[in-house]
């Protein structure tokens, strides 16, 4: 199995240098989205004093023609502190900052879109919208395949990982158990974690987030995941379909509720919002992949516990349909209800986005309302 170069460096060494003091000075590591949609970049700078809350986190800068969101003649890009956490790596009192990035004209990057999402949030907080992401993920070796395949060949079908105990069924447990606590240190609303279908597949949960809490907590929760791989010499992969053929893919099932239909009585809201999730198929599943709905192609295919990408479907505990009631729902006629259709490398911030202006601004047909010339304040 190949790992990284790096992380045969000895790590005792750096643990040397990391247990010096650092005096009364703070190091912020700044993390964005870059141009991929996808991809997650970083730097570290050092604040005179330890923040206690967003606001005492400086504006930022950073050359965008290094990372596929400006040409090299206009390339300065500015980091917008937005959500700030405990860093798991570094420890206290360093932090993790969570930023949008702005073009050089002050207006978002094509890729900032919580800049959107936020204001959509804004617009439905009396409802108090929660969700909670399910993020499946492949561990992968430094040649792309799988971690603990075998290098020629194929682990046993599908089966015995669901959940799975022992070193035959779940590969790579360290860096799962090693990013939950790393999670739970930094303040990430993390749930759970377990084995998946796939070998080396593997899920972690976070939530209930209330609005636009859940990109924020998603994305970070994933930049801790890529550090502490980086860290054993692997990869993480967000890919939905990793490996091709009887293979399950990997998803970011999102359940939503609001108050509505957490309270009694409330399980015909969720119908209600159900029917309305129907009508506007298409744009759910454009706005559940970074590729407009190319990438789930591969994975909604009907089979392998997924629907059909092409057509809408909902029931009780059913894991083969698009929309999935828990039968307690159904029991205690109020709760939350599941959208299974995001993919795992969807961007949270359009996916929790798309569930509210359906559900809540009850928009219709497939393109997103415009609210930018309405007050959101």
């Amino acid at each position: 199995m190949a790992t990284s170069a790096s992380s045969k460096l000895s790590k005792t060494v750096k643990e040397q240098y990391m247990a010096l003091p650092q005096g009364n000075k703070v190091q912020a590591m700044y993390i964005w989205i870059d141009g991929t949609g996808e991809g997650l970049r970083c730097k570290t700078r050092t604040l005179d004093s330890e923040p206690k809350t967003i606001k005492d986190v400086p504006e930022w800068n950073f050359d965008g023609s290094s990372t596929y969101q400006a040409e090299g003649s206009n390339s300065d890009m500015y980091l917008i502190p937005a959500a700030m956490f405990r860093d798991p790596f570094r420890k206290d009192p360093n932090k993790l900052v969570l930023c949008e990035v702005l073009k050089y004209n002050g207006k978002p990057a094509n890729t900032n879109l919580r800049h959107t999402c936020k204001k959509i949030m804004s617009m439905v907080q009396d409802h108090h919208p929660w969700f909670g992401m399910e993020q499946e993920y492949t561990l992968l070796g430094m040649d792309g395949r799988p971690f603990g395949w075998p290098t020629n060949g194929f682990p046993g079908p599908q089966g015995p990982y669901y959940c799975g105990v022992g070193a035959d069924k779940a590969y790579g447990r360290d860096i799962v158990e090693s990013h939950y606590r790393a999670c739970l240190y930094a303040g990430i609303q993390i749930c759970g974690t377990n084995a998946e279908v796939m070998p080396a597949q593997w899920e972690f949960q976070v939530g209930n987030c209330e609005g636009i809490n859940m990109g924020d907590h998603l994305w970070v929760a994933r930049f801790i995941l890529h550090r502490v791989c980086e860290d054993f010499g692997l990869v993480v992969s967000f890919d939905p379909k990793p490996i091709s053929g009887n293979w399950n893919g990997a998803g970011c099932h999102t359940n939503f509720s609001t108050k509505e239909m957490r309270e009694d009585g409330g399980l015909k809201v969720i119908e209600e919002s159900i029917e309305r999730l129907a009508k506007r198929h298409k744009y759910h599943i454009r706005a559940y992949d970074p590729k407009g709905g190319l990438d789930n192609a591969r994975r909604l295919t009907g089979h392998h516990e997924t629907s059909n990408i092409d057509e809408f479907s909902a029931g009780v505990a059913n894991r083969g349909a698009s929309i999935r009631i828990p039968r307690i729902v159904g029991q205690e006629k109020k709760g939350y209800f599941e959208d299974r259709r995001p993919s795992a490398n969807c961007n949270p911030y359009i996916v929790t986005e798309a569930l509210v202006r359906t559900c809540l601004l009850k928009e219709e047909g497939d393109e997103p309302a415009d609210y930018s010339s309405k007050s959101t304040a």
